[in-house]
């Protein structure tokens, strides 16, 4: 008789057991929007260039007789890099000189006789005339001597050469480029919604705007560059804008025609947020599990506006004061009853890591 109600007690416990458990086990976390302001940080494929990139031409044509430096070679403004064979236009300037010293010397001795009253003034001022013009030749002269020796215009890194020495070049023949990395100029396109929302949020009188660089090897560069020029145009054929930010690049790390991406953070105001895992998908249209008062499951269509790591922004469907189903999506029907446990909004965000499924 003992052993029997023992074991009628020993069951009614593990009945309760069981069915505290399954209480436990079909109590849902719910949670609702939150509002906040906040930003996203919009990615887009961008173009590095030099803030100086510049062709070096021959100014005359020879036959390149030196070359000074090496590619990739660091150089400063009004260092020699390449000299042309200069025989002729030496040859010229010797010409040049000897007929300004004849022109010097028939000066002076006019002068003096023009001194004795011995000439008319009229001879002294073709004497000097002459040797006026003959000292305008040797300048030229000199000024072409001076075209075959190419000269770096300001600091920078010397490209890859085109020209070999003892190569004859013509003028105007391109012999390498020079690329001033000190700083770099970084182009990138943005769609027309894109920018008409960067001009209503970030406005006209804030200033430039700071980006970061994502460099081909999915690293940040390590400064930041500033947004500081928007072209006039939009291109009609993309429907894009180009922005121009600048970064300082003091290590060289940066080189003219490398590719990349800009990072661009874009605030919002007063954004309603939800967490992403809160939604599910039908036919391409986003939804979440609104739980009412009375715990009833109903299924509503919401708006993203836009997406951030873990999180939608809402722009339609959903107000802060709703209750949305955050776990346990596939295990609820339309119009079930459940019994709900509320988190936080703030605390959900906040844990958003440790809560994902």
């Amino acid at each position: 008789m003992l052993m029997g109600l023992g074991a009628a007690l020993a069951s009614q416990t593990s009945c309760e057991t069981k069915s505290e458990a399954k209480e436990m086990e079909t109590k849902f976390l719910v949670t609702s929007p939150v509002r906040m302001d906040t930003s996203i940080t919009d990615e887009y494929v961008c173009q590095i260039r030099s803030i100086n990139h510049i062709e070096l031409r021959a100014l005359e044509k020879g036959y390149l007789e030196k070359i000074y430096v090496d590619e990739g070679q660091f150089v400063k403004k009004g260092q020699l890099l390449f000299k042309i064979m200069p025989v002729l236009y030496e040859a010229e300037l010797q010409r040049a000189k000897a007929e300004t010293s004849f022109a010097e010397i028939e000066y002076q001795n006019t002068k003096n006789l023009a001194d004795s009253n011995i000439v008319a003034p009229n001879e002294l001022a073709m004497a000097k005339a002459k040797y006026d013009k003959a000292r305008a030749e040797q300048a030229l002269a000199q000024v072409h001597l001076g075209f075959t020796e190419i000269r770096a215009p300001f600091d920078g890194i010397i490209d890859r050469f085109h020209v070999r020495l003892g190569s004859l070049v013509d003028e105007g023949e391109l012999l390498t480029n020079l690329s001033d990395n000190s700083k770099m100029w970084v182009y990138y396109n943005v769609p027309e919604a894109e920018y008409l929302d960067y001009k209503s949020q970030v406005g006209t009188d804030t200033g430039r705007t700071q980006v970061q660089l994502l460099m081909a090897n999915h690293k940040l560069f390590q400064h930041s560059g500033m947004v500081e020029t928007i072209e006039a145009d939009f291109n009609n054929e993309t429907g894009n804008i180009p922005f121009r930010a600048t970064f300082p690049n003091p290590s060289g790390l940066l080189r003219h025609g490398e590719t990349g991406s800009i990072e661009m953070k874009v605030p919002l105001e007063n954004a309603l947020i939800i967490p992403q895992k809160a939604t599910f998908e039908v036919l391409e249209k986003k939804y979440v599990f609104v739980i009412d008062d009375e715990g009833v499951v109903k299924s509503r269509e919401i708006t993203i506006g836009e997406e951030m790591p873990h999180l939608y922004v809402v722009k339609s469907g959903l107000d802060e004061n709703d209750k949305i189903l955050l776990e346990g999506l596939r295990l609820v029907r339309e119009n079930e009853e459940i019994e709900t446990e509320f988190l936080e909004p703030d605390s959900v965000i906040t844990h958003l890591d440790l809560y994902a499924e």
